[in-house]
């Protein structure tokens, strides 16, 4: 599988509220969700407020996410971001890089844990986004990592993506020149593997 993840340092935050006082969504991300590469608005996170406002689902989008993102950054951060959004959903898409650095799965986890319950103590309701690494770093770890987002679903009780990048990652020709990031026709895929996940987070009773 042709998946990689950059580990660069640029932040990208914007915020589209179709109503005065309408509750947030927090994306809190790396690369993937930082539009890294792409003309702004571009991304799928931008994609993902035209459509809520295409829908007529009162929602704004809060874009908190930053390239070269660790889960030990997102554990550092999250607490001043869900301060200052006070979502109504939280979404985490983070991991990549800890996997692409061979980081101690251990403390991955409990990174992820303490996004995850500040988000809960907080009030939102959760998506949580898997992500998947090349086969070079190893069947073992490479399965381990991949296993990790569905127990710490399970623990937590929170809404699980299995595979972020799914329909993406093996598709070299949805990728920029770099190779490692998605391009902007891979955004609205995206979205879609985001989206029916999403939905019953914000429209109880919807699919």
């Amino acid at each position: 599988m042709k998946f990689l993840f950059a580990v660069l340092v640029w932040m990208t935050t914007f915020a589209a509220a179709p109503a005065m006082g309408a509750p947030a969504i927090l994306v809190f991300g790396d690369s993937l969700s930082a539009e890294y590469g792409l003309k702004r608005g571009a991304g799928w996170a931008a994609l993902l407020a035209e459509r809520l406002k295409q829908q007529r689902l009162d929602y704004s989008v809060v874009n908190a996410s930053i390239s070269g993102e660790t889960s030990a950054g997102g554990a550092t951060r999250i607490a001043a971001e869900l301060a200052r959004v006070k979502p109504a959903v939280l979404i985490i898409e983070l991991g990549g890089n800890d996997g692409l650095r061979g980081l101690s799965l251990a403390a991955t986890r409990a990174n992820f844990e303490t996004m995850i319950k500040a988000g809960k103590a907080a009030g939102a309701r959760i998506l949580l986004c898997g992500m998947q690494l090349p086969p070079n770093y190893g069947r073992d770890y490479t399965e381990r990592f991949r296993a990790m987002y569905a127990d710490l679903a399970k623990a937590h009780g929170v809404a699980l993506l299995p595979f972020f990048l799914e329909g993406v990652g093996d598709k070299r020709e949805l990728f920029q020149a770099d190779g490692i990031h998605p391009s902007a026709e891979a955004q609205p895929r995206i979205l879609d593997n985001v989206w029916p996940l999403l939905l019953p987070l914000i429209k109880p009773g919807r699919k």
